[in-house]
């Protein structure tokens, strides 16, 4: 497997925290530590914007998702909203989760909990072949339910 160098600053704030990391040897997400000076309680229904203390410089080609943890998600109704976010590689300001809590109960979210995942991921950009009309296939215009939900045989 290899490795992609990504030139990574940490925020005064991410003292003492762990870089992100991944969990096992083929993951494919990196878990991501919340940057909070005091904890922060999500209501059911609330969001917030979660700090990393983290900044990153992604070469040209290249993007990081931030996405759910899904046993936040399952255990306890955590998500991350505009999921996946997208860290763009001229962006270089501090990551940010934006989490919500879709649960039924208070969620807390301390110091050095692991909140989300980051991915690394190639991106490539389209450019537009503008065309008087597109290509017939089976399923058309076919949108929002249309292949239906039973399993085809």
């Amino acid at each position: 497997m290899s490795h992609l160098p990504v030139p990574l600053q940490a925020l005064p704030h991410f003292a003492g925290l762990a870089l992100p990391a991944y969990a096992s040897d083929q993951a494919a997400g990196m878990d991501v530590q919340a940057a909070v000076q005091d904890a922060v309680t999500l209501q059911p229904g609330e969001r917030a914007l979660i700090p990393t203390g983290l900044a990153v410089a992604l070469p040209p080609g290249w993007e990081i998702q931030v996405r759910p943890r899904s046993g936040l998600a399952l255990k306890q109704g955590i998500t991350c909203l505009n999921s996946p976010g997208t860290i763009d590689a001229d962006y270089r300001g501090e990551i940010g989760v934006i989490l919500a809590n879709l649960g039924q109960a208070p969620f807390v979210i301390e110091r050095g909990m692991r909140i989300a995942q980051l991915v690394l991921a190639p991106v490539w950009q389209c450019s537009w072949q503008q065309v008087e009309r597109l290509d017939e296939t089976a399923r058309g215009s076919g949108g929002f339910g249309s292949t239906g939900v039973a399993a085809q045989p």
